[in-house]
Parts: C-alpha cells; structure tokens; sequence
C-alpha cells in the first residue's frame, strides 16, 4: 500500500501525521538528499516540503524561511567534512597526512557534489556559520603544522589547497574531463605538485 501524501489526509504511514515527525535536522537531511540526487545547489522550501510529504508552511514552524535552510545545509556540509577529514588523517603526519587530506576532499565533493555546491563559499562572515567553518580550517591548519609555517602561510597554503581540490572536483563532477587519461593520475599529480611547493622544515 502507498505511504499516503499530505494532500490525502497529511498521513506519513506510520498512523501519525507527516508534519509530527519534523525536526530541523530531518529538514536538512531531506535538503541534503535533494541537492545531492539533483546534483546542483538549487534547494526550494517548496521541494524540500514534497520530498517530506508536508505541505510547505508546515516548513516554517521550524525554520526561519529558505536563507534559514540554507545556512543550516551549509553549516551540516561543514560538520560532515570535518568529521570525514579528521577521522582520514588521524595519526598521519607530514606528506602523508596532506595527501590524504587532499583525496579526502576530493572523495567527498564526488559522493555529495550537490550539498558541497550548496555550501556557502563564505562562511566565516555569517555568525551562523561560521564556528563550523573555523573547525573546518582548523583540519588543514593542522596537517599542515608539521611544515612549521608562519599563521598566514598556513592559510596561504589552506587556501591552495583549497583551489587545488575546489577547481578540480568543479571540472571533474561535470564530465569536464572528456580525454582518456585517468583522473586518479592527474589528481596525484597536483598532489605532488601542492606537496612540492611546501616549505621543508
């Protein structure tokens, strides 16, 4: 029997209405999938309320419009980036911890290419972002100690890395790629190039 929709009594199947099992975490979630099945950034109140099975204005009893989502979408892309970085280059150092860094990225902009798209590009100047992206740098920060950097040529060096794997994965999640060499060898080959252009201690 089909889950019943909201325009049919607002049931989600389970005996309780649709609406009572939201959450802004479920809300996410759904905005999150969407993004990603989508493949773009593009994320409505309006689609996200259709993959939940409520009607829209049931959305805004827990958010406070699409900018809301949109930072929140933002902010959890972070977190899981965070975590997925940290736990990749956990007792690694020197080279080996910045290569794996760097793969890391790049695999996680290839499984959720809609939800990176959909981050913001500048979280540190929104207050509700922006705890959650000096986390983040603080990953690359840290596997970059090992080269005993000035502050601002550690963040020189962040932000490489990040135009390193930013520009690549861009190309990359688009089929921009379109000759037969491979691309794990092309990707390896602008890790040793970053890796080279690192200060020996």
């Amino acid at each position: 029997m089909a889950i019943s929709r909201a325009g049919r009594g607002g049931r989600d199947g389970s005996g309780g209405r649709a609406g009572d099992r939201l959450t802004p975490d479920v809300i996410v979630d759904a905005a999150a999938a969407l993004v990603d099945d989508s493949g773009t950034a593009e994320v409505t109140l309006a689609a996200v309320a259709g993959r939940l099975g409520v009607a829209t204005p049931s959305l805004y009893k827990h958010l406070d419009g699409l900018a809301d989502l949109r930072a929140r979408l933002s902010v959890r892309t972070m977190t899981e980036m965070t975590a997925v970085f940290t736990d990749a280059v956990l007792g690694r150092s020197g080279d080996d911890a910045v290569r794996t860094l760097l793969h890391a990225f790049r695999d996680y902009v290839v499984r959720h290419p809609g939800r990176y798209a959909a981050m913001s590009p500048q979280p540190l100047r929104d207050p509700a972002q922006a705890e959650a992206g000096h986390r983040l740098i603080q990953v690359f920060l840290a596997v970059l100690r090992d080269y005993q950097l000035a502050d601002s040529d550690a963040i020189h060096y962040t932000r490489c890395a990040r135009a390193l794997v930013h520009g690549f994965t861009s190309i990359e999640t688009q089929g921009g790629f379109g000759l037969a060499e491979d691309l794990d060898e092309t990707f390896e080959r602008l890790v040793a190039m970053y890796l080279a252009s690192l200060p020996r201690p």
